[in-house]
């Protein structure tokens, strides 16, 4: 089983009466029932809890963690934020969903800035497979389509991705990097773009279908162990390597 922790900093349901009509339970517990099944087990935690909930003990049960974040992103905790880094570093898969970009965590990875251009007009949104071969993909058609989204507009400030999965297309004419992975150290990412708060995303199949094939695409596999700093060999050792 690939345990799952979907992050939610739980701001918008508690403060925004359209918000919470769509999500009466929290966008986190939208996606974990959303993904959860044979081979996903998924818990919640959020910003409000102690340690935002990602104590030491959580991070070590968690092989893939999912984060959504919007208006409290300043507020998490540095400490926190080092703790989940280091964590994806070792190999806890991340995945990070529509404003998360700008999360301390996403930029502290990225090494960037990580801004791009916005508009909320209730607007359809395509977003167009351009990597069909690409098991995130698996399962989907040519395209996603949203009836209602936020726009995200170019230029999307991240570094060139590992994987380019998805582009979308806004009625408005804009087009956008919405499907992106990276490799960091032992750690893989997902960056996927839908999922504004006001509109009901996260109850999409397809959406959710990504989320659960970049979770198990994403999910710690066994690799090479490393070794960092300095190492002292002895002559004789070299010599003996040497034959």
């Amino acid at each position: 089983m690939i345990r799952v922790t979907v992050w939610n900093e739980y701001y918008h349901e508690k403060v925004d009466p359209r918000v919470s009509r769509i999500y009466p339970e929290g966008m986190h517990h939208a996606i974990a029932k959303g993904i959860a099944g044979e081979s996903i087990v998924a818990r919640t935690a959020t910003q409000d809890q102690d340690e935002h909930g990602l104590t030491d003990d959580v991070l070590a049960e968690t092989d893939v963690l999912i984060w959504w974040g919007h208006m409290l992103q300043e507020t998490v905790e540095d400490a926190i934020v080092d703790r989940v880094h280091k964590r994806v570093l070792e190999g806890m898969g991340l995945i990070v969903l529509h404003s998360g970009h700008v999360s301390k965590l996403f930029r502290k990875l990225m090494g960037t800035g990580c801004g791009l251009s916005w508009r909320i007009a209730d607007e359809k949104e395509r977003l167009w497979v351009v990597d069909p071969s690409h098991p995130i993909a698996e399962g989907l058609g040519k395209y996603i389509e949203l009836e209602r989204e936020e726009m995200y507009g170019e230029h999307f400030d991240i570094p060139a991705p590992d994987e380019l999965i998805f582009v979308s297309w806004f009625e408005g004419g804009e087009v956008f990097r919405s499907g992106c992975t990276y490799r960091r150290n032992k750690g893989k990412i997902f960056y996927f773009r839908p999922g504004h708060e006001t509109y009901p995303t996260y109850h999409n199949k397809d959406i959710l279908q990504v989320i659960s094939n970049a979770v198990k695409w994403a999910a710690p596999t066994a690799g090479a162990d490393t070794e960092y700093g300095e190492r002292l060999v002895s002559l004789e050792d070299i010599k003996g390597k040497g034959g």
